[in-house]
């Protein structure tokens, strides 16, 4: 299982996290996703840990602390969401058209 970090300063490095958790148990791995076009950090992360227990008493120690002048959110992470199938709904044809609408200029 995973733990969702949240509320983190845009500046916080995977090595920063990890010795947070560490001091809960052995972390196996910590993820930071960043924003596609700037490649900024999107201000959250997942960290896993080598035992439940470990991610238990993390979660119950962090949750609500205050780090680098934020106010972290931590817990379970939810498994992610599939996103369906095409739509055809508002698309033409069935098929995605990059966000063009189609109609002309106003």
């Amino acid at each position: 299982m995973s733990i969702y970090v949240g509320n983190l300063s845009y500046s916080v490095t995977q090595e920063d996290l990890s010795k947070v958790f560490s001091e809960y148990g052995a972390v196996t791995r910590v993820q930071l996703p960043t924003d596609r076009e700037t490649g900024r950090a999107r201000g959250f992360g997942f960290v896993e840990m080598e035992s439940e227990q470990a991610e238990d008493k993390a979660i119950q120690a962090l949750d609500g602390a205050e780090w680098m002048d934020r106010v972290m959110k931590v817990n379970k992470a939810r498994p992610r969401e599939e996103k369906g199938g095409r739509s055809s709904g508002g698309s033409w044809g069935g098929r995605s058209n990059g966000g063009y609408s189609g109609r002309g200029r106003y």
